[in-house]
């Protein structure tokens, strides 16, 4: 839970940023983001996340 609101917060951040950059136009950014919502209502969700998490624990694996 705590990985899947970490990586929704980094995500809204740099989506209001290319927003506001104009990197990324507003209507463009709401079908992004309603496609993410149908995408985790499909059967590919659980794969997703699975590949997320992966990364992850990748990620935490690294020492410096």
């Amino acid at each position: 839970m705590a990985i899947s609101l970490s990586v929704v917060l980094l995500l809204a951040i740099v989506l209001v940023m290319m927003v506001r950059q104009g990197n990324i136009k507003v209507w463009p950014a709401i079908v992004a983001a309603l496609f993410g919502f149908v995408l985790a209502s499909t059967g590919m969700a659980d794969d997703i996340q699975e590949l997320l998490n992966s990364l992850a624990e990748t990620i935490g694996d690294i020492q410096f």
